[in-house]
């Protein structure tokens, strides 16, 4: 038996390397989302592409996971967890590698750019659905911090993919980074490796159903998380996916300080968060930690808004980091709870609501800073009414809870 098979057997029997595998795919949709913000400014000055342009590929990008979403409901159970992870990380190579080429090929590279944003959604909206029940369906004890844990990779993956970038354009110039978006494909080709061999599980067993799409859209519980994580992807990514370009223009300072500055010290912030949650979780009821969230990211808003020294606006977009933490996990974590045989199925709808306030979010920051002269922090300080959503969420379930309460003693 040589040292390739022992390898292979030890995966395909090894959960703890599934969990691995989905750490590592929210590094990858880290990636997914985050390298391309910190072109923004430099995209536009090389293609002279105007703000509403550059905010297209938010909205596109987010758009195409959202459609993903919504058509992965009714295939992935069909073809498979594993096809469809090898499905997810081929797109986002492809997206990464077309990135590197396309624009130059093609005779707008604006066409060519929004290519790679589409290849790469396809990977990133795969990935959003598939990572979270894999992880809830391998053993564990206690599947909030399980939860939580697994998202705060997607903030040290973010962080990565600031901090790895800023030091390739520094040492290579900015001027190449087509080369660092070729060198990205060599995580997801990786991760491709690694789950054509692990075990994977499924959340709905062979001999139960999960259920329908009707019986789902008939719950009020389902539609409040609905639209928390509508609110929880705006929230986060109103900020994440302008940090960059906030700090830089708006807080004047270079482009390496802005990258650190800005969207590197959200992801850390944010990554404490999950971290935070996911080792005294037990202690904290989760409903409780998730209003607290959203108040300071309501405060956070105000300060980027009123701020009139950098130093102000970054300890904003630090604050909001740490704010966002467990929103998206938190409302995965009350459904996984609450829904026992949503299966694939809620997690898929869920994420789809997350990807509607992904693109959503900074969509409405974009075009309402356009209306005011390309005045970010204005556009970021009307993103409030998104904390607001996540706390009127909660509420509602709460109000639910005790109606059935009553219901249940009669």
């Amino acid at each position: 038996m040589n040292k390739n098979t022992v390898n292979r057997g030890l995966l395909r029997n090894n959960y703890n390397a599934t969990i691995y595998g989905c750490y590592l795919g929210y590094v990858i949709q880290a990636i997914v989302n985050n390298f391309l913000p910190l072109l923004f400014v430099t995209l536009r000055s090389t293609y002279a592409l105007s703000l509403a342009s550059v905010t297209f590929l938010v909205t596109l990008n987010f758009g195409i996971q959202l459609l993903v979403d919504f058509l992965s409901a009714f295939f992935v159970d069909r073809i498979g967890y594993r096809a469809s992870m090898i499905l997810a990380h081929s797109f986002s190579a492809l997206g990464f590698v077309s990135l590197s080429f396309l624009p130059e090929l093609l005779p707008v590279p604006y066409f060519g750019i929004l290519i790679a944003v589409i290849l790469n959604a396809i990977g990133g909206g795969l990935l959003e659905v598939l990572v979270s029940p894999i992880v809830e369906a391998c053993p564990s004890d206690n599947k909030a911090t399980a939860m939580s844990l697994l998202h705060s990779f997607y903030c040290w993956g973010h962080m990565g993919v600031v901090i790895i970038t800023t030091l390739f354009f520094r040492l290579a110039g900015i001027e190449n980074w087509r080369i660092m978006a070729l060198l990205w494909t060599i995580v997801p080709l990786a991760n491709i490796v690694i789950f054509s061999f692990v075990p994977i599980a499924t959340l709905v067993g062979e001999d139960e159903k999960g259920m329908s799409f009707s019986e789902v859209a008939r719950l009020k519980l389902f539609w409040l998380l609905f639209i928390m994580m509508i609110c929880a992807g705006a929230s986060e990514q109103a900020v994440s996916q302008w940090a960059s370009t906030l700090v830089e223009q708006g807080l004047h300072l270079s482009k390496t300080l802005g990258d650190i500055a800005g969207p590197m010290m959200f992801a850390l912030f944010m990554g404490l968060s999950r971290l935070f949650y996911g080792k005294y979780g037990e202690r904290i009821p989760l409903q409780r930690f998730m209003v607290g969230s959203a108040l300071l990211c309501l405060l956070s808003y105000i300060l980027i808004f009123a701020s009139v020294h950098p130093i102000v606006g970054v300890i904003g977009c630090m604050l909001c980091g740490f704010s966002v933490g467990i929103l998206w996990p938190g409302t995965f974590s009350i459904a996984a709870a609450s829904l026992k045989n949503g299966g694939t199925l809620v997690f898929a709808l869920l994420a789809l609501g997350g990807d509607v306030g992904c693109g959503g979010g900074p969509t409405y920051v974009g075009l309402l800073s356009e209306l005011f002269s390309d005045n970010l922090k204005i556009g970021i300080g009307l993103a409030v009414i998104f904390p607001i959503g996540i706390i009127l969420g909660i509420l509602g379930i709460r109000k639910l809870s005790l109606e059935k309460a009553v219901e249940a003693k009669d």
